[in-house]
């Protein structure tokens, strides 16, 4: 049994498909399948059930594949251990960012890191959190930055910074005339939402529901970008609230819609989070450093409350 080996079933078990696994390993599909093939017959077992389109694993393939990945990903970690020896940062880093902090946050640290460490080949994909979860889990990314606690056994979080919510509430509002607002003054009734997916979204129900036994059925304007959201309310149809980042880029007219909370402000708290098999931990190490500096400067505050970013 070779590492090889298990590398190839790892990738027709992502693919479900020969040819494509293949492909993606950089060798022919007959070396690919013979590989796989003297393997199961070393174990006497077969790990794919070939007969079904696409291809799936066998009741014994299935425990294979989650002890392979277990087997490939402490083979990098040999390469890893000489890379730390050496203090060597660089080569590729597959990092997903979900979308209510992508926007604010990646201007704000990408091209001080690029500089600081320029032999790091960053690949940066956005992501939801189910999404980051299954595919950090998969070994398919290195880290991300989401909502954090998580509550996943198989995931570590290093906190980057606490980000309030801010309230935006339009003329016409029944808070409009507060000085600020209080979660108490919350109402779900009149609240835009993100769709459903953005744990932003999860945090904003689970913070109404403090003070209201509200249900998912009563929501009614949603939308898939925090920009629609504010161009909404602006139209009179509800108010909403915001991540904090998100409110430094608006125009001075719209910043008067900005609401802050009574202390302890309702905030998310935001991580980098990557597998418990600590792998590439020196870049994720960089990643901090560098987000952390950034954001020390635009975020002052101190007495806030963690809003769970998981639906409830």
């Amino acid at each position: 049994m070779t590492i090889t080996q298990l590398y190839y079933v790892l990738a027709v078990a992502e693919n479900q498909n020969f040819t494509k696994a293949a492909e993606k390993c950089f060798v022919t599909q007959p070396t690919l399948s013979m590989q796989i093939q003297k393997l199961e017959d070393q174990l006497d077992i077969l790990i794919f059930d070939r007969s079904k389109k696409p291809i799936e694993l066998t009741d014994v393939g299935k425990k294979i594949v989650k002890q392979a990945r277990n087997i490939v990903n402490e083979s990098y970690r040999i390469q890893d251990i000489v890379d730390q020896q050496k203090g060597f940062i660089g080569g590729e880093f597959k990092l997903g960012i979900i979308p209510t902090v992508m926007p604010t946050l990646l201007p704000m640290f990408l091209k001080n890191f690029i500089k600081k460490h320029p032999k790091v080949k960053l690949k940066i994909e956005e992501l939801t959190t189910e999404e980051i979860i299954s595919r950090i889990n998969d070994g398919h990314l290195d880290a991300a930055i989401a909502a954090t606690p998580l509550e996943d056994e198989n995931i570590k979080e290093r906190v980057l910074y606490f980000e309030p919510f801010m309230g935006y509430i339009p003329k016409n509002h029944r808070l409009h005339n507060h000085k600020k607002i209080d979660v108490s003054d919350l109402d779900i009734d009149d609240m835009l939402l993100l769709e459903d997916g953005h744990c932003f979204r999860d945090g904003v129900i689970n913070l109404c529901k403090v003070f209201k036994n509200q249900t998912d059925d009563q929501f009614q304007l949603e939308s898939g970008s925090i920009e629609t959201l504010i161009k909404l309310s602006n139209e009179g149809l509800g108010m909403t609230l915001l991540p904090y980042l998100h409110t430094l880029d608006i125009n001075e007219k719209e910043k008067e819609n900005l609401y802050y909370f009574n202390e302890p402000s309702p905030a998310r708290e935001v991580s980098i989070i990557y597998h418990k098999s600590e792998l590439k931990m020196q870049i994720i190490e960089a990643l901090q450093d560098v987000i952390s500096g950034v954001v020390r400067g635009a975020i002052a505050f101190q007495n806030v409350k963690i809003v769970s970013p998981l639906p409830k």
